[in-house]
Parts: structure tokens; C-alpha cells; sequence
């Protein structure tokens, strides 16, 4: 399988070579060349195969030869070594739960299949590798947990000061080892801005690769979700929707990609909080990127998705294909609040916000289009937003172990504040 850059000012790469460079020389996203739609007999029997063999058949096509048959299935076996429960919420709606992994967001699974990819390619190596990551909240966290002494791999995790929960400061800020954090002074938009010019910058971009979901091995593997639901849903009369809380676009994205090999789903629904780039696409047709506002549900304040332009790419960007297979709105803090305590009166389910706003664009899919049966994402477990999830419904949530033994453990930050701060602390190391 090569790779393509979405800018096509570069030539064409290898799966381990996209991880390992993360984007292209051009600064465009890497695209698989071909996507080749799963054999019908597959889904026909769908509930008969593990989770581990699903996903092996998902993603076998996307790494090709550059990794050993038995050396992939291990790599999936340790990736997905949880559950991705579906819970009901109302006769319509289900929640399908992403949060069961060690950092107890869905980002573990697509960091801890890169981090095991990059292992591999790395091991014959005596040349160190940098991971340079933005986060806006989880995806740093499970950076950090997925590439914890990963040999030859050191992590530099971005984060925007301020702007992240407690408990999100403390899984990536905590760890030490190979993993240092910067506290940016600025936006998540500020951050992967300051990652995208490091890439281009070639004094220190040939040891750099990127851990956000801009790289194919971060993105690519978070299609296993939605093979997980399909398997617990397949005899369900009605037709399958699902509703993905969306920041930088990188998991809905997995999804339709997984429509693309043949997954029988209807209709995708990219649920945004405020920051609305997207949705405002949708109505006028411009895409006009923005600055992001922060909001409650702060893994997705992203004003400008870099994920986007590979949906426009599965859509040929022809905008009225996109609107076929492809919905997007935008919620308010105050109806985000107010969905979290209509989930816990109607089904006496703690959702976090980010889950909630997945939950609204379920129901506001549902106005209009009576016979879904739609599943909303509910990508992080609520302690992770103790706060908010407190005052809101007002009500205890019991802190699980893996957050316990972060709480009394010291942050670890260097601020930063500007690109060249950062290229001085990558040029030191």
C-alpha cells in the first residue's frame, strides 16, 4: 500500500514510511492510495470473529507488507486488549463507550497501535526519533501512556495552557522518562500550528514524526470502533447512524473510511460544540477556518480540522456527495449541559460533554430521519471532566484506579510561548 499526499506535490510513500515521516514534504496529509471494500461474507458473519481478528481484517490492506502478518496480529492483540461496550440510552440512541482503555479516552487505541507500529520499524535503529503531538485534551494523554519507554522514541507532547482539564494535565505532564510536556501559551490551533512548521523546518524535521491524528497510524486504526458497534448491532432492524463528537475530525473521518470497505452505515453526524467551522461549511458551502473558542467540551475546540480535507477526499470534494453521507451541527455549553442531564434523567447514564454533544446530534438527526438507529461516541470517561460533570448533575462519580494514582503526582511542564522556544527545546535535546 502507498501513500499519497493530499497537497500531490510529493512523492508517493510506504505505510512505515508515512508513520515515520507523519506528514508529508509538502505539508500535506498522507492518503491511502487504494481502499478495497471488505468481501460481503465478512459482515455476513461479522459476529463470529473476535475483535482481534475484525480488526486485523481492517487493517491489513492499509499496512501491506510493511509489517510482519504475525508481528500485526500481536501489535492489534495489545492495542485492543478492551471492551467497546454499547449501552442504551432511549429506544433510538446508544452510547457506544471508547473509554476503557488505560487513559480512559479513545485515543488509546490509535496512540497505542502507532507507538507498537513505530517500535517495530524502530527496532533495528540506533537513530532517536521524536514524537511531536498537539493536544487539545486526550489525545496527550494517551500519547504519553501509549510510547512510555518506547526504545529509540522520545515524546514532546503541546498542550495550550489553561485550556485542558486537571486530570488531562496530569496524564500527560507526570509521566517523565521519554516524555516531556510544553505549556503553550496561546490555542490547540496555536500548538498544531507550531507542530506543522516544525515539520517543515529542515534543520530539525528528519527526526521528527507526529503521534495526532494527521498520522495515518493514529488515524487509520480508530476505524476498529465502528466494526465493534456493527457486530453488536447487526441484527437491529433500522438503519445505522452515528453521531461523533468531532474536534479535529480525525475519528469520524476512520468512520466513513469504514463505510468506504463496505460497513452498512447510513448516515455519519458530526456533532460540534461551538466551534462550528464545519457546520458553517455545510450551510454556505465556504469553508472558512476560525479561531477556536474554548468550551466545556475542550478535546474539541479545533477551529481549523486538519482532518477535514481527507473527508473532502473520500467525497471527491464534491460537497453534494458529502451531504448524502454527512451531517454536522452545532451545540452550545448550555445545551451541552442540558443533554448531560437529560441522558442521566432518561437513562441514569453520567455522559461527559464531549459525549454529550454527541448525544444532541443523534437526537437532532432523529427530528428528521425517524427510523435511525443512531449510536452517539462517548469518547472519554466523565471523571475526566470531574468539574464540569459535578456541577452540572450535581452528583459523586467514583475515581477509578488509573486516575487515582495520578492525582498526587507532580506536573512537569516547560512554558512556552512562540515556534522558536520550541525549536531551542527540540535542538537541545
Amino acid at each position: 500500500m502507498n501513500y499519497y499526499s493530499l497537497h500531490h506535490k510529493s512523492p508517493k510513500v510506504s505505510f512505515k514510511d508515512a508513520v515515520i515521516n507523519g506528514i508529508a514534504p509538502d505539508r500535506g496529509l498522507y492518503f491511502p492510495e487504494n481502499i478495497s471494500p471488505l468481501n460481503q461474507e465478512f459482515f455476513n458473519h461479522i459476529e463470529y470473529f473476535s475483535n482481534e481478528e475484525i480488526a486485523y481484517e481492517v487493517i491489513q490492506q492499509f499496512v501491506g507488507e510493511a509489517i510482519p502478518k504475525e508481528t500485526l496480529k500481536q501489535i492489534i492483540k495489545e492495542t485492543i486488549d478492551f471492551e467497546f461496550p454499547i449501552v442504551p440510552i432511549s429506544q433510538d440512541v446508544s452510547s457506544l463507550e471508547l473509554f476503557h482503555g488505560p487513559t480512559m479516552a479513545f485515543k488509546d487505541v490509535g496512540a497505542r497501535f502507532m507507538a507498537r507500529c513505530l517500535g517495530e520499524f524502530n527496532k533495528t535503529n540506533n537513530q532517536k526519533v521524536t514524537v511531536l503531538v498537539a493536544t487539545s485534551g486526550d489525545t496527550g494523554g494517551a500519547v504519553a501512556d501509549g510510547f512510555l519507554d518506547v526504545k529509540g522514541v522520545d515524546v514532546v507532547i503541546l498542550y495550550p495552557s489553561g485550556k485542558v482539564s486537571d486530570i488531562q494535565e496530569k496524564q500527560l505532564t507526570t509521566l517523565g522518562k521519554n516524555i516531556t510536556a510544553l505549556e503553550v501559551d496561546g490555542t490547540f490551533d496555536d500548538c498544531q500550528e507550531m507542530v506543522k512548521t516544525a515539520f517543515l523546518d529542515a534543520e530539525i524535521s528528519r527526526t521528527l514524526t507526529s503521534a495526532n491524528s494527521i498520522n495515518v497510524a493514529r488515524w487509520l486504526p480508530q476505524m476498529f470502533y465502528f466494526f465493534f458497534a456493527y457486530k453488536q448491532l447487526k441484527n437491529k432492524d433500522k438503519e445505522l447512524v452515528f453521531s461523533v463528537p468531532s474536534g479535529n475530525f480525525g475519528n469520524i473521518c476512520a468512520g466513513i473510511m469504514a463505510k468506504k470497505l463496505g460497513l452498512p452505515v447510513k448516515h455519519f453526524v458530526a456533532a460540534t460544540n461551538s466551534n462550528d467551522t464545519v457546520p458553517n461549511y455545510l450551510e454556505h458551502g465556504k469553508y472558512t477556518p476560525k479561531p477556536s473558542k474554548a468550551t466545556i467540551s475542550n478535546a474539541m475546540d479545533v477551529g481549523n480540522p486538519s482532518n477535514f480535507i481527507r473527508i473532502q477526499e473520500l467525497f471527491a470534494n464534491d460537497i453534494n456527495l458529502l451531504k448524502k453521507e454527512f451531517s454536522s451541527y452545532s451545540f452550545s455549553d448550555v445545551e451541552t449541559k442540558n443533554a448531560m442531564k437529560e441522558i442521566k434523567e432518561k437513562a441514569n447514564y453520567i455522559a461527559d460533554p464531549h459525549g454529550a454533544v454527541g448525544y444532541l446530534g443523534a437526537t437532532q438527526y432523529l427530528k428528521e430521519h425517524k427510523s435511525a438507529n443512531c449510536v452517539f461516541l462517548e469518547t472519554a470517561h466523565p471523571v475526566k471532566f470531574l468539574d464540569i460533570v459535578k456541577s452540572t448533575l450535581e452528583t459523586e462519580i467514583e475515581i477509578p484506579f488509573q486516575i487515582q494514582v495520578l492525582l498526587h503526582k507532580k506536573k512537569v511542564a516547560k512554558k512556552i510561548s512562540s515556534y522558536e522556544e520550541l525549536k531551542s527545546h527540540l535542538n537541545a535535546d
